[in-house]
């Protein structure tokens, strides 16, 4: 019976969800050992160096061993978690199969208990490609609740009775009422900025009462959960808060410093700006436009029935601008190959969008936007914004770029000398549109004006194109009906 139960456990390793990335933060684990678990069940979530991503299991079982608490950071090809296919059957705590006729004498057995611990063979094959075997594991993290050997010992029996399966479930995860506020794959359901606030608060998301349509936990049920204690975190039956979760819930009142470790998204932004500064020569030129025109204009799309429901903003109209500047000027549309010594000229624009995000700053682009119409441009630009709004913007969504706008406008800054996203020869700054004087057919009047600014790799782009291309923009947001006869 051991070998087959053992021959029967999987492990699953950290995949490389970043094409290339060597490693990655083990950020929440939605499962714990004794949970059944299912082909395609969200496990855990993890950060790259580019976002945060959910990791599905791809077999059916029951979760005998972490190997990593949250907060560490895990190389990408070790083994992260193993699932024993055969539902523990001899004696592994599995609640999600039937017992076989052997499994009734296993709770009056004193060793049947410590079997999840038992050491693992020696000279397994991988199981599935992509995914072997580790070394060596680490010790699984203390859990709070009903011992895992107690409710272990009695899940086989209670496994038998329909209305006590769940409450077995439940047992294992920690939790006394696991029926209530679980989604079908055994955890709660949140967005993932909710997911976020409520590890930074340190509320356990189970034990949270939702008040969102179906159940879904909102950011109002995390405040209203974490409001009773104090600066201390919530006190739940799980594990306690991992190193990583420690320094949000912890008051820093009177020290007189915080060190953050420099990982994930930030560490990748440090090191794309560096090598952007000392590798291509930055050149940035400004200028000032008077966009009064472009502002009336938007007001009048937000009524057009073409594009009801759509976010309408001066973006959306920058946008088009440059990417009309760029057909216009289609040089600037490359990138500098220094392997092979070689320009590449992009025929297709991935327009890409810098955005801030509490895990740093990340630019997603809208491929191929150079094809979309304007409605067709609101909705990608939308799409864009609120997924990475709700940290679930993709590694592939954040590749390819060609060309990138950075709208500092919205943080009331006039303008900057933003620097080149890797790869790309273009970028450019949108400052905030405010009213000033403005000499306007002759007259001094209030107009909308606002300050751009361009910067592009000197390799490539000498100063006659990269001005011909700010402007082009320039002269699309004073009179946008350029938009028409230029396009």
């Amino acid at each position: 019976m051991t070998t087959m139960t053992e021959a029967s456990v999987r492990e699953f390793k950290m995949p490389d969800v970043g094409e290339g990335l060597t490693e990655a933060e083990i950020l929440k684990w939605y499962v714990q050992p004794g949970d059944t678990v299912t082909d395609g069940q969200v496990v855990c979530e993890v950060e790259t160096a580019k976002a945060a991503v959910e990791l599905p299991i791809p077999y059916n079982g029951v979760v005998r061993e972490l190997r990593f608490p949250e907060g560490t950071t895990v190389d990408v090809g070790t083994a992260i978690i193993t699932v024993d296919e055969g539902g523990g059957d001899a004696g592994a705590g599995g609640a999600g199969g039937a017992p076989s006729v052997a499994e009734p004498e296993t709770p009056a057995e004193t060793p049947a208990p410590a079997a999840p611990q038992a050491p693992k063979p020696e000279g397994r094959k991988p199981v599935l490609v992509g995914y072997g075997v580790a070394e060596a594991s680490t010790k699984r993290r203390p859990r709070k609740g009903v011992p895992v050997q107690q409710a272990q010992a009695q899940a086989p029996a209670r496994a038998q009775q329909p209305e006590a399966a769940a409450a077995v479930q439940g047992e294992l995860n920690g939790h006394t009422s696991p029926v209530d506020r679980r989604s079908p794959v055994g955890r709660p359901l949140a967005k993932p900025p909710v997911r976020k606030l409520a590890k930074d608060l340190g509320v356990d998301l189970a034990t949270v009462t939702p008040s969102g349509p179906d159940g879904v936990i909102t950011r109002e049920d995390v405040y209203a959960a974490s409001a009773p204690p104090a600066p201390e975190p919530v006190q739940t039956p799980v594990a306690a808060p991992s190193p990583a979760q420690a320094p949000a819930a912890v008051s820093h009142e009177g020290a007189r410093e915080t060190r953050i470790p420099i990982k994930g998204v930030r560490k990748a932004t440090a090191t794309a700006m560096i090598d952007s500064a000392f590798t291509a020569p930055h050149v940035t030129e400004f200028v000032t436009v008077d966009v009064t025109r472009t502002m009336k204009l938007i007001e009048e799309l937000k009524q057009d029935k073409d594009l009801a429901g759509l976010r309408v903003n001066p973006l959306l109209l920058i946008a088009k601008a440059l990417l009309v500047a760029i057909k216009r000027n289609p040089e600037v549309n490359a990138s500098w190959d220094e392997a092979n010594q070689e320009i590449v000229l992009k025929h297709y624009v991935n327009l890409g969008i810098a955005a801030a995000t509490p895990r740093g700053l990340i630019v997603p682009n809208i491929k191929d936007a150079h094809t979309k119409t304007l409605p067709e441009l609101a909705q990608a630009l939308g799409e864009l914004v609120s997924t990475a709004r709700e940290g679930r913007t993709s590694p592939a969504a954040m590749q390819g770029g060609t060309v990138t706008i950075t709208n500092v406008g919205v943080f009331g800054v006039d303008t900057g000398t933003p620097l080149l996203n890797p790869g790309e020869s273009a970028i450019l700054a949108v400052g905030t549109i405010k009213l000033q004087p403005w000499v306007h057919k002759g007259k001094v009047k209030p107009r909308q004006v606002t300050t751009l600014a361009l910067s592009f790799d000197h390799r490539l782009v000498d100063g006659e194109l990269g001005s011909k291309v700010l402007a082009d923009v320039a002269a699309i947001l004073e009179q946008p009906k350029r938009l028409i006869t230029w396009a």
